[in-house]
């Protein structure tokens, strides 16, 4: 038997949706999907709290005639919390506000919380399965695809079966497959471009000798009878003639011998006691949906100003439990941090959202300060190396190279942990080059590489208890860039705050830092990275593994993955030395690229923070003025 379940998203905050079209969508997509749930449920449907709240506005009758159809087991709902926010980018606490605030909402205006949860834009980490746990989730629904793409280990099988999927806090959480094949074949068929025949036969071909559970649908209503405008190559939209080839697709699915449509709860009693298996990987810690263009950096550095946005919302997000604030403030926040605002937007929603977030950072009183870094002072320096000593560290700074650090270590036995790397020790050709430790890197399409790879003007100066300030300014094509360095007296920490004097913020990819290990002071078997993506910490072990989080995926999109970060830090550690990077988030809420392996019995391992990464969202049109600011730490 082949047990099919269907899942409808909606989410009237989708981006290229205007807000006067809302009532329109309300009866061109959401009543048909009433409809085709009445006619041959049971049927999912998914929506946030916010979008249930704007679906009341429009027409309250809709609500009411859902809550029918869940009382008669034709509908079931499915939650997602309060807004559509990225669980692996929000802080712990946040994700958290938004599935509570979400579960009052569901109570309120459904009489129920649900069970099982579609995972945010199928944003997936280790951290969130506590999270939904807490919450009061049964279960979750994730991609198949691109999660197993990167378990080639797994048996095919495992794809027509709900697993259980291990947390990072060690709790596991029941698991139904989605699967991106399958809902794009069903969108195709009531786009009118496949027959349903060459529909009915794709379903039937996915039957096998044993019992097997397949989503047939996991995607958007909004498609069905309405069109955004946002593609030059969308179809053209045929109204209410695609819900009818819905209709038909399920009459003949329910035709089908050993096929039977089930809900998704039915789909889950059918699940075995299987062994825990773990979804992220050190190669892809944040698995997404569809196609590997959809990666968590669209939500995090690209979009018209994800950086700034987003540190707009952690500020807020610092103030409002610095204060103890009430829900409305917190589900406000959830609604400011939701993903549509980071990707395609439209001009109208853009310049609205940005007034509804700069009015609660002036309510608050959470905009950053708009003083410049202080001017440099102390000696200057004219020799190209500089030697720094405190009693907590020691390290060499290149001049000639923007004051990329060449070496440094950490009390109390200093030896040297991060530095630079000269070309040619690497025999792979695909490290042929000098790596450095410190330093900003942007590259734009068919442009040169713009770096502060270059002479820095530099000034040092030594505070009474031995620490060391360096201040350096680098000239680059797009304007300078101002460095300020502190290295500790008292604590093993050099913090680093950078300012961008650049008057354009185009399309490309902007990376600081690239924290470089220098390979002889580690070891490779016990290497590790530790992080938090949106819950408790998530330890990625690296030994053997190829991680390129940074490569390009195409000529349009600049990363393949990142790492989140969600409580500022990430360390880079094995059984006996580590390396801590920590980021101001209120600053700029950077998130990072890790690029490991071993070539030639020699290690090469790299932190890259990213504050700009292209990809089809990337449309700029900043939410501030002035100078951009970047401010981490790097801790022995």
């Amino acid at each position: 038997m082949l047990n099919g379940f269907a899942l409808f998203h909606l989410n009237l905050a989708f981006s290229s949706i205007e807000e006067e079209q809302r009532a329109t969508v309300v009866r061109d997509c959401y009543g048909p999907l009433l409809d085709l749930a009445e006619s041959h449920g049971p049927i999912g449907i998914e929506a946030t709290a916010y979008t249930l709240q704007a679906i009341a506005k429009c027409d309250a009758g809709w609500l009411a005639r859902l809550r029918d159809l869940i009382a008669r087991g034709r509908c079931e709902f499915i939650g997602s919390g309060y807004a559509q926010a990225i669980g692996p980018l929000l802080p712990a606490d946040m994700l958290a506000a938004n599935l509570r605030l979400g579960n009052e909402a569901y109570q309120k205006l459904l009489g129920l919380v649900p069970r099982i949860a579609l995972v945010n834009e199928q944003a997936w980490s280790g951290g969130l399965v506590g999270q939904y746990l807490d919450a009061g989730y049964d279960a979750l629904l994730m991609d198949w695809d691109n999660v197993a793409n990167f378990h080639p280990d797994w048996a095919p099988a495992l794809r027509y079966a709900p697993q259980r999927a291990l947390g990072s806090d060690g709790r596991v959480i029941p698991i139904l497959w989605t699967n991106t094949v399958a809902f794009q074949k069903l969108q195709r068929l009531a786009h009118d471009d496949i027959s349903l025949e060459d529909y009915l036969e794709f379903v039937s071909g996915q039957r096998g000798a044993e019992d097997r559970t397949v989503c047939l649908y996991a995607s958007d209503a909004e498609i069905f009878g309405f069109r955004p405008g946002r593609y030059r190559t969308e179809e053209s939209n045929q109204g209410g003639t695609e819900w009818t080839r819905l209709k038909g697709a399920f009459a003949g699915l329910a035709s089908l011998p050993d096929v039977r449509i089930v809900s998704p709860s039915d789909a889950l009693k059918d699940a075995k006691q299987t062994t825990p298996i773990r979804l992220e990987t050190a190669p892809y810690p944040i698995p997404v949906k569809k196609q590997r263009k959809y990666n968590v950096t669209r939500w995090a550095v690209s979009g018209r100003d994800d950086i700034a946005v987003n540190a707009a919302c952690q500020r807020i997000h610092d103030a409002l439990l610095r204060t103890h604030a009430p829900d409305d403030d917190w589900r406000e926040l959830c609604r400011l941090w939701a993903s549509d605002f980071r990707t395609h937007i439209t001009q109208a929603r853009w310049e609205r959202y940005c007034r509804d977030l700069a009015a609660m950072e002036a309510r608050l009183g959470t905009a950053p300060p708009a003083a410049a870094l202080p001017a440099a002072a102390g000696d200057t320096a004219t020799d190209r190396y500089i030697e720094i000593e405190t009693p907590a560290i020691r390290a060499r700074l290149d001049r000639r190279r923007g004051l990329a650090i060449q070496r440094a270590g950490f009390a109390p036995d200093f030896t040297p942990l991060i530095g630079g790397i000269p070309h040619g020790h690497f025999d792979d050709i695909a490290l042929q080059a000098d790596w450095y430790t410190g330093d900003c890197v942007f590259e734009a399409p068919g442009e040169p590489k713009v770096t502060d790879l270059d002479w820095a003007t530099t000034h040092i100066a030594r505070a009474g208890d031995g620490t060391v300030t360096v201040h350096g300014a680098v000239s680059t094509p797009l304007g300078p860039i101002i460095k300020v360095m502190t290295f500790h007296a008292n604590s093993p920490r050099i913090d680093f705050e950078l300012e961008f004097q650049w008057e354009n913020w185009n399309r490309g990819a902007l990376r600081l830092g690239h924290i470089t290990l220098l390979g002889e002071a580690f070891d490779e078997d016990s290497l590790s990275f530790i992080t938090t993506n949106g819950g408790v910490p998530e330890r990625f072990a690296l030994a053997g593994q190829t991680v390129e989080h940074g490569a390009p995926v195409s000529f349009l999109v600049s990363a393949a993955c990142a790492l989140g970060m969600t409580e500022g830090w990430i360390e880079l550690a094995d059984k006996t030395r580590k390396v801590r990077i920590e980021v101001d988030r209120a600053v700029a809420p950077l998130v990072g690229l890790v690029n490991h392996r071993s070539t030639g019995g020699k290690l090469f391992c790299q932190l890259m923070l990213s504050a700009l990464e292209l990809d089809d969202t990337r449309k700029p049109s900043p939410y501030g003025t002035g100078p951009r600011r970047f401010r981490f730490s790097i801790i022995g």
